[in-house]
């Protein structure tokens, strides 16, 4: 059996419902009780609280690990995890990391997010890591403005990095957790194509069909939005990332070919897909 975490999320829940189609059987852990593709079992857990966790991971031979925003927080400790899925038994970990740990090493998160990879090496545990960049799920964020005011409100509106579609971090974590092939592994995600804010707009206006306006923000007011969601120190080494990316964060990385035999998917495609959602 293999557990998910934040198996409601933009990741887990293809991930899991990819599991499910491969014939494993899964448990999908989140916060809140959702719907879970057939054959799937849910269990509600708060991984702040990782001791709720102990029942599931006794039954479990491989743990996808994602940590939410406030395990991201000061005082937090997400290393625990990783060392009670060793103690319970679990032979492999997949650890969803973040691609500032090599490119912005000395970021708060990110010398957090060290520790926890540091933690699943050291496990005893087969382990692989995977590194995304920027997230093209992000746009969500702009669903209501758009609905409403046909506005996409983002910062640095001129800057792009190659963000990544959540669907093929889940493909990759599936081949992680279920092809030996992969321990080891660490897998830095990005998408094929560096895009900014202000083009990813105008791909939103041309699936809907109809205009939307970019208007840009300045980075106070994205902070004062993005910690609505996560902490602090979180949102300030995203601005920084996205704000003034690097060589490194410009890349296009191969891993997602490498792994799944395919090219990454483009942005359009995850707006084709999750278009409903603006109209």
């Amino acid at each position: 059996m293999i557990v998910v975490t934040g198996a409601t999320g933009n990741i887990g829940r293809p991930l899991t419902r990819a599991l499910a189609e491969a014939g494993e059987q899964v448990t999908a852990v989140s916060r809140n009780t959702v719907a879970v593709p057939d054959g799937v079992r849910h269990v509600t857990v708060d991984l702040a609280e990782p001791t709720g966790l102990k029942p599931v991971l006794a039954e479990a031979k491989a743990l996808f690990l994602l940590l939410s925003g406030d395990l991201h927080a000061p005082g937090a400790k997400p290393a625990g995890i990783i060392g009670l899925a060793a103690d319970s038994g679990i032979r492999r970990i997949v650890l969803l990391s973040s691609q500032g740990v090599v490119t912005r090493p000395l970021g708060t998160t990110r010398v957090a997010m060290r520790a926890v990879e540091d933690a699943a090496r050291e496990s005893g545990m087969d382990w692989a890591i995977l590194r995304p960049g920027g997230f093209a799920s992000n746009a969500f964020a702009w669903m209501e403005s758009v609905r409403t005011r046909q506005v996409v409100a983002a910062p640095f509106g001129d800057i792009g990095v190659p963000i990544v579609d959540p669907a093929d971090i889940a493909e990759v974590a599936a081949a992680c957790l279920l092809d030996d092939r992969h321990t080891g592994g660490v897998y830095e995600l990005t998408g094929p194509e560096v895009i900014t804010p202000r083009q990813q707009a105008e791909t939103i206006a041309a699936t809907l069909g109809s205009p939307v306006r970019f208007h840009d923000l300045t980075r106070e007011e994205a902070k004062a939005e993005m910690i609505r969601f996560v902490p602090a120190e979180l949102a300030d080494d995203t601005l920084d990332i996205i704000g003034s990316p690097s060589p490194s964060e410009l890349r296009i990385s191969p891993h997602v070919q490498q792994v799944l035999g395919r090219a990454p998917r483009p942005f359009a495609d995850w707006v084709a897909r999750n278009i409903a959602a603006f109209r």
